[in-house]
């Protein structure tokens, strides 16, 4: 048993070890050349970790329009990590800085900006959409450096909202340092740079959020090796797009690299928005496609694609419903699945590491009903009732971060 031990352990040490040696490479230094076919196993644990932190501003997020609280966070800062299930066997450990708010000037499908149905509902103008962490010292250790993380949540309701999308573009001159040369979809755009007054959430805009968050945070640890990773789903990819370009052209990194992994993004801008993209030095981005999913073909038009592909098929997998539906190929969840798995365009498919098909009926009905996994288990307990003193029942999900919860 003590020998068995030990030779765990040692394996475990090695793994980790691999990351610590190769996070430049597999946070992309060279394009991720080499390593997408076969897709490298460390690679494989690494986009994992980030599509986990996307995963969990999902999971926070309150999506419920009876609430009074429908489109805030769920948890505390504190809480968050443990509450959504990132605490045990993660790749690294991280202490949220700050917790992101935005709003749109401009309508924008319900899918992106949910309102609550209560008259006392705790934003009428803005929603929680991502956070921001650090390492911890411990986190840094694990990744070899210290990394500034930002997570971006993506839309959360039916996939209708591609019918109710337009895709008008703008220049974005506040990201490009005054060029209009590159054009961006309005949409995206409007969600990243607006602010509303109205709003005590959103007196600034989530773009200024977090570009003051992270020069705090460059500033704070700029003695230290460093990186910044962006991640996001969906909407959260396209945003999450527009924020890693522009904190690389604004050298809002101090030179740092900047690494953007992304998951079923739709297309953000024109070609001259990708041109400008090309000529930045450390910013990577990679982008997980699964091929039947049609949201990275959206806009059809006068959009162009940007970064690395990594392209998987989720409908190899031995474990899912085939063929699936256009939710199944979209979900993030699958996404993560089919990265664990995916052998490439000329193989099949085999978990090459550790991670719990379960996790794929998360907010599902994908995996075969042979491994008997509930459908979409992922629930508040009671849907957040919580019975009173009295007998009667309350609402009550939301947390704040003096650990107090209320209705």
């Amino acid at each position: 048993m003590r020998n068995w031990f030990k030779r765990k352990m040692k394996k475990s040490t090695e793994k980790t070890d691999s990351i610590v040696k190769r996070w430049m490479l597999l946070s992309g230094k060279n394009n991720w050349e080499g390593l997408l076919d076969p897709l490298d196993y460390d690679l494989r644990r690494y986009i994992i970790h980030y599509g986990e932190m996307a995963q969990a501003s999902y999971d926070n997020f309150n999506s419920n329009k009876a609430s009074k609280n429908a489109g805030n966070n769920r948890y505390s800062k504190n809480h968050f990590f443990t509450k959504v299930g990132l605490n045990k066997d993660n790749l690294s450990k991280y202490r949220i800085t700050k917790y992101l708010y935005a709003t749109s000037s401009i309508q924008v499908p319900e899918a992106f900006i949910v309102k609550s149905l209560s008259r006392e509902s705790w934003s009428k103008e803005s929603n929680w959409i991502g956070f921001i962490a650090v390492c911890t010292d411990e986190g840094k250790i694990a990744l070899g450096r210290r990394e500034i993380l930002i997570s971006w949540r993506g839309t959360v309701q039916t996939l209708d909202w591609v019918n109710d999308l337009d895709f008008f573009q703008v220049s974005a001159p506040e990201i490009f340092r005054g060029n209009t040369d590159p054009q961006i979809h309005r949409g995206w755009y409007s969600i990243y740079t607006s602010d509303d007054p109205r709003s005590p959430f959103n007196n600034t805009s989530v773009r200024d959020q977090v570009v003051e968050e992270v020069k705090r945070l460059v500033e704070e640890y700029k003695s230290e090796k460093m990186s910044i990773t962006i991640t996001g789903h969906s909407m959260g990819a396209a945003v999450g797009t527009l924020n890693a370009i522009d904190i690389v052209v604004n050298g809002f990194n101090n030179g740092c690299l900047v690494t953007a992994i992304l998951f079923a993004s739709p297309r953000v801008g024109d070609s001259s928005f990708v041109n400008a993209f090309s000529k930045l030095e450390n910013l990577r981005i990679l982008r997980v496609t699964n091929c039947l999913d049609i949201i990275p073909n959206y806009p059809l038009i006068d959009y162009s694609e940007i970064g690395v592909e990594l392209a998987i098929d989720t409908t190899k997998s031995k474990y899912l419903k085939v063929p699936g539906d256009i939710r199944s190929w979209h979900s993030l969840e699958a996404h993560m699945h089919g990265v664990a798995g995916y052998q490439g365009a000329n193989g099949g498919f085999k978990l090459e590491v550790r991670r719990d098909i379960s996790l794929v009926n998360k907010h599902l009905n994908a995996l075969k009903d042979e491994y008997c996994v509930p459908t979409c288990w992922w629930v508040e307990k009671n849907n957040g009732m919580v019975q009173q003193d009295d007998g009667s029942w309350k609402l009550m999900d939301h947390e704040d971060d003096d650990y107090s919860v209320y209705a």
